[in-house]
Formats: C-alpha cells, sequence, structure tokens
C-alpha cells in the first residue's frame, strides 16, 4: 500500500468533525510544518531531545474572545516516530483533535484525566 500524503491524513481528520465541532473551527488555520520553529521551541522552553508533534497558537473559545488562532501540525517528527501507516494514521488524528481540544478551552491535565494520552 503506497503510503498516503501527510496533508491529506489531517484533512482526513478535520473532514471527520462532526458539523457542531466543525463550525466553531471557522476562524482557526491548520497548517503543516516539517518541525517546531526555533522560536516556537523556545516559548515552549523545549529542551534539544524533546520533541512535539502539534501546537495550538491562540485564545481558547472559553476565554470568549473571537480571534484567529493556528493549529500547527508537525510532519517530521510524527513521520519519524510512527512508521507504518496505520500508526502514523492514528497519531495524526490524535494530535490534531488534541489540538482542537485546545482550542475548546481543553488543557492538557482534562485530557489526561479523560485518558486522552
Amino acid at each position: 500500500m503506497e503510503k498516503p500524503d501527510f496533508a491529506d491524513l489531517v484533512a482526513e481528520v478535520i473532514a471527520s468533525l462532526p458539523p457542531a465541532f466543525a463550525r466553531h473551527l471557522e476562524t482557526v488555520e491548520v497548517v503543516i510544518a516539517p518541525r517546531p520553529s526555533r522560536e516556537q521551541r523556545r516559548a515552549l522552553g523545549l529542551k534539544p531531545w524533546q520533541t512535539i508533534y502539534g501546537l495550538y497558537e491562540g485564545v481558547p473559545l472559553t476565554e470568549e474572545y473571537d480571534a484567529p488562532a493556528v493549529i500547527t501540525i508537525f510532519q517530521e517528527p510524527l513521520e519519524r516516530d510512527f512508521r507504518t501507516t496505520a500508526a502514523l494514521r492514528e497519531q495524526v488524528r490524535r494530535t490534531v483533535l488534541h489540538e482542537i481540544a485546545h482550542h475548546f478551552g481543553i488543557s492538557d491535565e482534562r485530557l489526561r484525566e479523560l485518558g486522552a494520552y
């Protein structure tokens, strides 16, 4: 089986969202970057050996501030750590949904409580 295009994997997740959720993403731009930028790594306080798969930058909906937000999905670490198509597809899904959860105001701590990690 041919490896799917990475952008197609991200698009699949977004297309699969229920309309009730998708309509809240109109001001969210989803982008794909090779890896976190130096500025993003610095802002997050990441050590050289640490990696992330995605990043939400914006104001969550719970703060009632209608502003554009950006979700960045980092292709290189995902493809490096998840070598099979099935594993990559699943982790891309988890990553995109994780970052969307942040847009809805759900913290990493709450995601842990919900078993999303």
